[in-house]
């Protein structure tokens, strides 16, 4: 839980520094920003799956 409380203060300190020098925000749009971070992590997820039950 302290990790995601601190990834969201460093968004939070970054997006008001971003915003205050007037420069666009350094992130895709909302929802396929979202879609994919989860499809890195989906990925992650099925690679080590694959690794652990290789019958080889």
């Amino acid at each position: 839980m302290q990790e995601i409380l601190l990834s969201l203060l460093a968004g939070l300190i970054c997006g008001a520094i971003f915003t205050a020098l007037k420069l666009p925000l350094p992130a895709p749009p909302v929802l396929p920003g979202v879609v994919g971070i989860f499809g890195v992590f989906l990925g992650m997820k099925v690679y080590q799956f694959a690794v652990a039950n290789w019958p080889f």
